[in-house]
């Protein structure tokens, strides 16, 4: 008998899997590849919200989960994840300057916020009131990430891609099954996905559809992620990711031309030279209401799990998470009570 059985194999079911390797054991995971959020994202770990220049939840103590965790994995895999390179927010007054000074001086803040203004050096990007760096950033490509631990997987008869049928499930007080498959844990990792579990559709899980651009930009030169309206991150031979769009009323996979008009109307504010687009892709985000994953045991069935929720900062939440859930099945831990699903168990013996 497995010790797992995960369902979905995006970002949380990836980061997770790799969590249960390291501590011996064994499972399965069933995947179809319906989600493609993780697969578009933009990666890119920051632990401060540059909208408001406030510490992100939990953000210090989920960099320093996070980052050794991607290292490790690059290693193991044998492939380039982690990208460190500078994020720098663009002012667009001296009031925003001011602000910045003030956010550099908090405790919480001071070793992830430079304290000086860097002036603008790139004739290409408008920015007369220069940037403000933070420090201790890059990002992550998912994307490879993703791919090669699934091929991983794969070669070792882990990995079954196919769409999970609940039907088959069987849940008893010990075990579960799944066709021949029989673990002693379930665990969703399926994104979006969830609103279609039966056992986790009554959670508030509402989805967010961003969508991106790779442009070719020759002679940008540019080595930092510019954060502005949207942001730019380099990813190599003149190509650069913009992103990213915020609808919550469209769930629709599909990239859209409202989001692409958009996306080019926000760059062109602060980028000033000729590009072209060459990729455009869209994603549903796991996001929450109330902003925090949805992580923890079902109400009812004690061997069924949820691991969710992660939203627009997922490459420093599943690590923490991921540990927080572990820690939970296996030694009794308690859940940080502000991610723990039981949070909604009103709800569901309600609805």
């Amino acid at each position: 008998m497995l010790d797992y059985l995960v369902v979905g194999l995006g970002l949380a079911g990836t980061v997770f899997c790799e969590a249960l390797e390291e501590q011996g054991k064994t499972f399965h995971v069933v995947s179809d590849a319906s989600q493609q959020a993780s697969l578009v994202a933009g990666g890119v770990y920051n632990p401060v919200i540059l909208k408001r220049f406030t510490m992100a939840w939990k953000g210090d103590g989920q960099m320093k989960i996070a980052i050794p965790f991607y290292k490790k994995l690059e290693k193991k895999l044998n492939v380039r994840l982690d990208h460190t390179l500078p994020v720098l927010r663009r002012f667009a007054s001296v009031q925003e300057q001011n602000l910045w000074f003030e956010a550099a001086e908090r405790p919480g803040l001071r070793r992830f916020l430079s304290p000086r203004i860097l002036e603008n050096d790139n004739p290409k990007i408008d920015a007369p009131f220069g940037f403000g760096q933070v420090l201790c950033t890059g990002w992550i490509d998912t994307e490879t990430l993703i791919r090669t631990y699934k091929s991983y997987l794969s070669s070792n008869g882990a990995l079954t891609e196919r769409h999970f049928d609940f039907s088959e499930l069987k849940v008893a007080d010990d075990f579960v099954s799944y066709g021949e498959l029989s673990a002693r844990q379930v665990v969703f990792a399926t994104g979006y996905g969830l609103k279609q579990n039966p056992f986790f559709n009554y959670l508030p899980l509402n989805g967010t559809k961003g969508e991106l651009l790779t442009i070719k930009c020759l002679g940008l030169n540019e080595k930092s992620v510019i954060k502005s309206s949207v942001f730019i991150i380099p990813l190599g031979q003149d190509l650069y990711r913009v992103g990213a769009t915020y609808k919550w009323k469209d769930k629709t996979p599909l990239p859209t031309e409202e989001a692409r008009a958009e996306l080019l109307q926000k760059v062109r504010t602060f980028l000033k030279a000729d590009f072209e687009v060459v990729d455009h892709v869209a994603g549903i985000r796991p996001t929450v209401a109330d902003r925090r994953p949805l992580v923890g045991r079902h109400p009812r069935y004690r061997r069924v799990y949820a691991l969710n929720g992660f939203g627009s900062r997922g490459v420093l939440i599943g690590p923490y998470a991921t540990n927080q859930l572990l820690g939970f099945i296996e030694n009794g831990t308690p859940l940080d009570t502000e991610m723990d699903i039981a949070r909604f168990a009103k709800k569901y013996y309600t609805d």
